[in-house]
């Protein structure tokens, strides 16, 4: 069925397409069309069905009502959280989300910088996975509003919200160590240069110096973003075993986390018996899984509204010089996987 065009419009009521578009955009006053004119134009308009084109208008007025949201893994509970506590604040305000993953990809995310620009959205909250600052650099000079979230670049002044990461990796790994766990392997991912991993194995390697425990880089490894499980379960064969032989897991996310909490069970491992679990990102499989796993909460919907509320102000009253950098705390939510260590595993 054809769409209603202003043309419809105007050739049924036999007046310009002008005229109709100054009804309908709320000018036929300031133009001095007559009420009974802009009556006619309304009640046809309304008998025609006629549904206005958002995108073109958002052209001639040059907004678009629409946010670009760029994440490394829209699957991630993570980052789905986040990016539904942003469409919900969106929504709010009369704003439309596109969401886009990077696949940690830095071509991907700036092949997609360059697609959603193209698409006119006004603003864009980015989880980056870049490595140096000029795609922002470009942004921001062209005065571009846009906020990163979860991870940021040093060195460069840009809107930011995140966490506490190094303080809450600290308080976790200093968790495991009171209650017992000396030998505590971290799992990081890939790519190495990701800020939020770096801060995290920071927290860990402090609480480790502070409680006088060697730190050894055969217990620090970083996984392929793209992981399968059968290389989480050689990699925790060779950690498990000698001359390894952790006691302890402290997962940098909950994909890691999920995937080491199958693993281990698959190989009959007790946790936390013979191998203490804890993960960097709460999600709720974690409170009734068995055990129960041990985590930092960060607090995703908060982040989403914060970043939304920046880029609504930077939308509306551009940067001002005024560069945000908003660091929310965390919580340690303790669970049954990181009780205290009471026995060495003996095989897998």
């Amino acid at each position: 069925m054809k769409k209603t065009s202003i043309t419809d419009i105007a050739q049924s009521l036999n007046v310009s397409k002008t005229l109709v578009s100054l009804v309908l955009n709320g000018h036929g006053n300031t133009k001095g069309i007559n009420q009974e004119t802009q009556k006619k134009v309304r009640n046809k308009a309304r008998e025609l069905n006629y549904k206005p084109n958002m995108f073109a208008r958002g052209l001639r007025l040059g907004v678009s009502k629409t946010i670009g949201v760029i994440v490394a893994d829209i699957s991630n509970k993570f980052y789905s959280k986040i990016a539904k506590s942003i469409e919900d604040i969106a929504g709010q305000h009369g704003y439309n989300i596109i969401f886009c993953s990077s696949d940690e990809n830095p071509n991907k995310e700036i092949d997609l910088i360059k697609t959603l620009r193209e698409r006119q959205v006004d603003g864009l909250i980015i989880s980056t996975s870049q490595n140096n600052t000029d795609t922002f650099k470009l942004l921001k000079n062209e005065h571009f509003p846009f906020v990163l979230i979860d991870r940021y670049i040093p060195r460069i002044n840009l809107h930011y919200v995140g966490v506490d990461n190094k303080k809450g990796a600290f308080e976790a790994t200093e968790h495991l160590i009171n209650n017992g766990f000396r030998k505590i392997g971290f799992l990081g991912i890939l790519p190495a240069h990701l800020r939020t991993i770096k801060d995290r194995e920071e927290g860990y390697r402090a609480a480790l110096s502070k409680h006088g425990i060697r730190i050894s880089s055969k217990f620090i490894r970083n996984i392929k973003f793209d992981f399968a499980l059968d290389d989480v379960h050689e990699l925790l064969i060779e950690l498990l075993h000698p001359p390894n032989s952790l006691n302890a897991i402290f997962c940098s996310n909950n994909r890691i986390a999920v995937a080491c909490l199958e693993c281990l069970n698959d190989m009959n491992v007790r946790i936390p018996q013979d191998v203490g679990l804890l993960s960097f990102d709460d999600i709720d499989l974690f409170k009734f899984s068995f055990p129960t796993i041990t985590s930092i909460a960060q607090p995703v919907e908060e982040i989403g509204e914060i970043a939304f509320n920046i880029m609504l102000e930077a939308i509306t009253n551009g940067d001002n010089g005024k560069w945000n950098q908003i660091i929310l705390p965390v919580k340690l939510m303790k669970r049954k996987s990181s009780g205290e260590f009471k026995t060495q595993i003996k095989s897998v």
